[in-house]
């Protein structure tokens, strides 16, 4: 080291875990996925971390309930692209396979349309030809055709941009080539008819994009690339429930020295000389910080926690203006015996489908009829219900609340009546067995999570709000802050907010490094 530079002291660096301690510090608002994996990646960086988290315990979205025995995940349930989950136990030194068992699901989802025909949703290539065949043999060609089509997205899309950050309009004009290439300005929808004529395998091929929020008629056809994600790496589960993979995130924490602080809700990220300070917690105490990483929704972050005159970019009309995801309504419920025909995961769709979603994404109006997500994880895991019972959560997509639905009023006989289609349908006898039952609204969404207008998955991913035109990873107005999760880019998704938190890695450099850098340009 130059001489000059030897006089300008850096921190001492202590080894704790694989990390090195120091003097710099890092908050993350927020224990979701994308909170817990940035605040590792701080971590292993050399960064002293405090995650803050408002709820009672981690996991924010994922979140878990436990009642009498059952055990209810709150929200994610599909786990695909394991390796992103694998690269932080190996960043600290770890084996995931040491704490958590994932289990491949085959298939993947049972599909159930209102007529009552089933798709068996695989990851065989053989098996899926032939359920399309089932379907209409003469789709096959196409079949095959989209299949290539999505490869080439999940190369160029995940690939290549997914933990990319985005910060500027060259940054845009770089992946442009690459837009153009998976013709970004075509909607998924369109793409899947281009190839495959059947209705019923359009609605089986296009249906992913619900998963992370998104309308298959107005998403970019981009989010073919999900299909291929789950061909190459697989949908899979937890034993135990997706909580347990919270809880080895958090565990992976405490051993690399990081505190996790519950029933802490930020007020306010506080900024001097136009740089974040570090934040002031609602009981008034204010901790410092040299960064700040937002897992919260990024609308709520820059509308409720940093003062207007600091949002050049991010106004609060910009934010208002924005186009924003469904939300959802999840009914979580225990039975007194088991449902063995009901899959891990089903989709049960119903005889609408384009005039529904546009009743949800573009008139925000609550229709009477709905599609449905079946999730039965004792399926898999039955440790997940006291013996001889089932743990379920059924999850229909709904309008926002530009709705203007009172879900106070609503939501009981909403429930009821997805009682009554899942018991005509697939469940007999349902309502006599049940012996738990809860729910989860948008306006929970609202004020429990802080989702700005109770949507689930903060913007729409439409082209116009994706990539360099989603809220930046490191924000476009204030230096020092960054974000991270669903409502960032590249999206939502397990593999979308783990991905904006290895994004952090291109623009957030080692502790070692920020101090050097500071005392060579002091010593010049």
């Amino acid at each position: 080291m130059d001489q000059k530079v030897d006089r300008f002291k850096i921190p001492e660096l202590a080894v704790l875990g694989g990390a090195k301690k120091t003097g710099a510090r890092a908050i993350v608002i927020g224990s979701g996925f994308g909170g817990l994996a940035a605040a590792i990646r701080l971590a292993v960086k050399g960064y002293e971390v405090t995650v803050l988290e408002r709820l009672d315990s981690p996991g924010g979205r994922a979140y878990v309930h436990r009642r009498n025995g059952y055990t209810f995940d709150a929200g994610p349930t599909i786990i695909t692209a394991p390796f992103l989950l694998e690269e932080l136990w190996a960043l600290c030194g770890r084996n995931m396979k040491d704490d958590i068992d994932l289990r491949l699901m085959d298939p993947f989802y049972q599909v159930r349309f209102a007529d009552g025909r089933i798709f068996h949703y695989t990851g065989d290539p053989e098996k899926m030809r032939a359920e399309v065949a089932k379907f209409e043999p003469s789709d096959l060609p196409g079949y095959e055709r989209f299949l290539e089509e999505a490869e080439k997205c999940y190369k160029l899309g995940f690939e290549e941009l997914g933990d990319f950050c985005f910060q500027s309009l060259g940054d845009l004009a770089k992946a442009f080539p690459s837009l153009v290439k998976m013709r970004a300005w075509n909607n998924l929808y369109s793409l899947v008819a281009k190839h495959i004529k059947n209705p019923q395998l359009r609605e089986v091929m296009s249906f992913h994009p619900l998963l992370i929020g998104g309308n298959p008629f107005s998403v970019t056809a981009v989010y073919s690339l999900i299909n291929a994600l789950e061909r190459k790496w697989g949908v899979h589960s937890v034993m135990g429930g997706t909580g347990k993979l919270i809880q080895g995130l958090v565990k992976l924490l405490n051993e690399q020295g990081v505190e996790v602080r519950y029933n802490s809700t930020v007020r306010k990220i506080n900024i001097e000389n136009n740089h974040v300070t570090g934040v002031t917690l609602e009981n008034g105490q204010v901790l410092y910080s040299d960064l700040v990483v937002s897992n919260a929704d990024t609308a709520w972050t820059y509308k409720n926690l940093i003062d207007a005159k600091y949002r050049k970019v991010w106004t609060d009309k910009k934010v208002d203006n924005g186009k924003y995801s469904m939300s959802l309504f999840v009914w979580y419920f225990g039975t007194k015996k088991k449902y063995p025909e009901i899959p891990h995961h089903m989709m049960l769709l119903g005889e609408r489908y384009k005039t529904l979603l546009d009743d949800i994404f573009k008139k925000h109006h609550l229709a009477k009829d709905f599609s449905l997500y079946l999730h039965r994880p004792t399926a898999t895991d039955p440790s997940m219900a006291p013996e001889g019972c089932d743990t379920f959560y059924v999850l229909s997509p709904v309008p926002h609340l530009d709705s203007g639905t009172d879900w106070q009023t609503v939501a009981e006989s909403y429930r009821k009546a997805i009682a009554n289609m899942l018991e005509s349908t697939v469940m007999p006898d349902l309502q006599a067995n049940i012996t738990e039952s809860f729910m989860m609204t948008p306006q929970d969404f609202k004020d429990r999570l802080l989702s700005h207008k109770g949507a689930a998955f903060g913007l729409e991913p439409l082209l116009t709000q994706s990539a360099w035109f989603r809220p930046h990873n490191r924000s476009e107005d204030i230096p020092g802050l960054y974000m991270v999760g669903a409502s960032t880019h590249p999206g939502a998704g397990i593999p979308g907010v783990l991905s904006s938190a290895k994004a952090l890695d291109s623009v957030i450099e080692p502790v070692v490094n920020t101090y050097l850098n500071q005392a060579r340009h002091a010593a010049t």
